[in-house]
């Protein structure tokens, strides 16, 4: 069995650096293998250099992080809410960020105060969600996810309010509520990238946790986790690792949904392994993503939050229908 993850893991690996490769080839201008090892050597065409090093590699970087940390998030969020539907979109913390981002686009802030009042307002909408959720001393997971979906509709007619109101920024805005790289470049990428990796490895120190909660609360606790810590703790990374994913790529629904549940049929539920190959499989799946939005309509591009929405929608039905079964079946 160690053989068979160790095979799967190894081939996700070989396809996040094949894609890296196809998604730097391919574009409004075709760039050839042999053109990109000589820039990555030193030397090459100078226009296919700064094509490489300033337009796309940023971008690229930026898709596999932000891609690695809504899958992470996501893997997080269905073990603590023990349901295959829930993710940072669906739970309102994609638009909370998105929200606080606009805002901050508004009034004209960069980019640090930008991703700080992404990740507060975020942090507002899921204690918001929290809060609706809580009984006494316990969090209902179902009214959690119900009320997420809730404010996370509230929060989208807020922005499109917001839209209207500041027609000066209405390009930047849209950008935000569809998603995309197409802005991106080093400064965002040095910025956001530690804060995704750091906030998903603290996250991963919890897996064990999760596993616990999986079976049950009341067994958990009986095992000494603290489940209300663990939740506080997840939900507060989860905000912090998403709004700093939105304030680099915008509101990029569904990865977080379609990501952890593909590689949990693939890998099994145990957290410790399911999160790193999420990660990795999170990566692939938004370079791709990324790489098709620069492609279809070249040299025009499609906004990335279409392309995920195109699989995701899909997707979130399906899962609807299983969910539907298995509990006419019981």
């Amino acid at each position: 069995m160690k053989v068979k993850k160790s095979i799967y893991f190894t081939i996700s690996f070989l396809l996040l650096i094949f894609t890296i490769i196809i998604s730097i080839s391919v574009g409004a201008v075709n760039i050839p293998l042999q053109e990109i090892i000589n820039i990555f050597l030193g030397k090459g065409n100078e226009t296919f250099k700064m094509i490489i090093l300033n337009l796309r590699l940023p971008r690229i970087i930026a898709s596999a992080v932000v891609g690695m940390g809504l899958s992470v998030v996501g893997v997080f969020f269905q073990g603590l809410l023990r349901n295959p539907m829930a993710d940072p979109y669906v739970l309102g913390i994609s638009s909370g960020a998105a929200l606080g981002a606009t805002i901050a686009i508004i009034l004209g802030f960069g980019l640090f105060k930008l991703s700080f009042m992404a990740f507060v307002s975020s942090l507002i909408i899921i204690l918001i969600v929290y809060t609706t959720s809580k009984t006494e001393s316990r969090v209902s997971m179902t009214t959690m996810l119900l009320a997420g979906i809730a404010i996370s509709a509230f929060i989208s007619a807020i922005i499109s309010l917001l839209m209207l109101l500041n027609h000066n920024e209405f390009a930047r805005i849209v950008f935000w509520t569809m998603g995309g790289f197409n802005l991106t470049n080093w400064s965002n990428v040095v910025f956001s990238t530690p804060i995704i990796i750091i906030g998903s490895s603290i996250m991963y120190v919890f897996s064990r946790d999760v596993n616990a909660i999986l079976t049950g609360e009341e067994v958990a606790e009986h095992l000494g986790v603290n489940t209300e810590l663990v939740k506080k703790i997840i939900l507060i990374l989860g905000s912090l690792v998403t709004a700093t994913a939105v304030s680099m790529g915008g509101i990029i629904g569904f990865v977080g949904l379609i990501v952890p549940h593909i590689s949990r049929l693939i890998i099994g539920p145990d957290n410790r392994i399911l999160v790193p190959f999420s990660a990795i499989s999170g990566a692939v799946f938004l370079t791709i993503a990324d790489t098709l939005a620069r492609v279809i309509l070249r040299p025009s591009e499609i906004p990335i939050g279409i392309i995920t929405a195109a699989f995701g929608g899909p997707f979130f039905l399906y899962l609807l229908i299983k969910n539907k079964r298995k509990s006419e079946g019981m």
